[in-house]
């Protein structure tokens, strides 16, 4: 079948369905575990302070593998690929399911991951290609909404599911959902190949994993008492970037095409979302444990406090669209940004005598400031891209966001470690000092990304949808 087949219509009507149920195992999967990370890590006899691993072993192996999700699907179709996906991510759910130790958990996200990795761009890539231009924004808001609703319910269910259950059901609900996804890409998946392929940049994307996971360990070495390691893991990131720079700059079909980058709004969205992203990326990460470590509340609250984060967020969705036209992408995201910073860095503040409904409204306005600043990013990024650089420009935006989020857990995890005088202990009585000191740094790192955005042209295009 090609990309320009006509689909019956079962399968034009059911399609939607089988995209969306992937996208909220993706997303459910990616917020479920940060509630449940504490008693994890007494089942598994780990500091919770050195529980982020889990989560940057899932993040970075998506991040990783985005880049090659388009060439697989044109390489075993859509169909296989898919299939596959889903597949690999209840197979890795099942052995999270059976694991004793950290390690062996690390090693089960990442196969996990790699079916989560390909299953939303695949999915994305079959919605383009099975509807037509007219209906692909009724298609596409059907199939993302889910996703929502799966950000919304994580940390809620994971908190409920290790209180009144066990941690390994967070893994195990995937299994009917996945095996009923799995019988569905079967039955329902077009399977659309290209009559053309290109060459997959396999220098360009051993160059780019060089870079990401060097960028990763430099920041997990950063706890140790040397600066030895983390100079050399930063000094192979440096180097790896370099080397993409000069292969991108001589190959006819690199990973990621340096063109993009000729465009100033592209170029300060993707280094102001790289930058901009640790503080926020890291919320998700770093609050649920505070709660639970630091303030003593019960998983199933210290998820449950994270609803207004969503909410408050999706609820200034019919109002960004007339601030940007009124302001324009600079001063919004300039100003956004500090906003953000400063919002982080409050969290500073939180004691073991605040009020958790004091609590609850400060998570709400970062949540307000956080939705904007993912909606103008997104947006200021791709603006000016032309329809030759729309698929590069959005794959490498997808993998940035992954990316960056990846990098804000990694740092977060080891700013604890570095501010943590009891060498992974929790008996200590300045724990809330090592919470503080951590959301300081990464509220001031989301202050300073904010001289990235003054980059931005004063006019760059206005246009957004509601």
């Amino acid at each position: 079948m090609t990309s320009q087949a006509v689909l019956d219509p079962r399968t034009a009507r059911l399609l939607p369905w089988l995209v969306a149920v992937a996208f909220f195992m993706q997303t459910l999967d990616g917020t479920i575990l940060n509630t449940a990370l504490p008693v994890m890590a007494i089942d598994l006899g780990e500091s919770p302070l050195r529980m982020h691993g889990v989560l940057i072993a899932y993040l970075i192996t998506v991040a990783l593998l985005i880049p090659a999700s388009g060439w697989l699907a044109d390489r075993f179709g859509t169909r296989k690929t898919f299939y596959t996906a889903i597949i690999l991510f209840c197979f890795g759910s099942l052995l999270c399911t059976q694991v004793n130790t950290l390690d062996s958990l690390i090693i089960a996200r990442v196969i996990q991951a790699l079916g989560g990795a390909l299953m939303m761009p695949v999915g994305r890539l079959v919605v383009l290609r099975a509807y037509p231009r007219s209906d692909l924004v009724r298609v596409m808001s059907f199939v993302t909404f889910p996703g929502l609703v799966g950000q919304l319910m994580g940390p809620t269910l994971g908190g409920w599911l290790v209180e009144y259950a066990s941690w390994r059901w967070i893994f195990a609900i995937n299994l009917p959902i996945g095996l009923l996804g799995g019988y569905a890409a079967h039955k329902l998946m077009p399977d659309f190949r290209p009559a053309k392929r290109t060459r997959f940049d396999v220098v360009g994307f051993g160059l780019f994993g060089a870079f990401t996971l060097s960028i990763i360990q430099g920041l997990q070495s950063l706890s140790q008492d040397s600066l030895q390691a983390p100079i050399w893991f930063f000094s192979i990131a440096v180097s790896a970037l370099a080397l993409y720079w000069l292969h991108a700059s001589r190959s006819q079909y690199p990973l990621f095409a340096l063109s993009l980058f000729r465009l100033r709004s592209f170029s300060v969205g993707i280094s102001g979302s790289l930058m901009s992203r640790l503080g926020s990326g890291a919320m998700p990460f770093l609050t649920p444990l505070m709660m639970q470590v630091g303030l003593g509340h019960s998983p199933s609250v210290a998820g449950m406090s994270m609803i207004p984060l969503t909410v408050s967020g999706m609820a200034t969705k019919p109002f960004i669209g007339g601030v940007i036209r009124r302001f324009g992408y600079r001063a919004v995201l300039s100003c956004n940004t500090l906003a953000q910073g400063v919002l982080i860095c409050s969290m500073a503040l939180v004691g073991t005598e605040t009020s958790l409904w004091l609590i609850i409204a400060l998570l709400s306005l970062i949540g307000v400031a956080n939705y904007i600043q993912f909606t103008a990013m997104g947006t200021v990024t791709l603006i000016e891209l032309n329809d030759q650089q729309a698929s590069g420009g959005t794959s490498l935006m997808s993998v940035i966001t992954q990316l960056s989020t990846g990098l804000a857990v990694s740092m977060a995890g080891a700013l604890l470690v570095v501010f943590n005088p009891g060498e992974g202990t929790l008996a200590q009585p300045s724990v809330m000092d090592v919470f503080s000191m951590a959301y300081l740094s990464l509220g001031a790192l989301t202050i300073m990304s904010t001289l990235l955005f003054l980059r931005l042209p004063r006019k760059v295009k206005k246009t957004v949808s509601s």
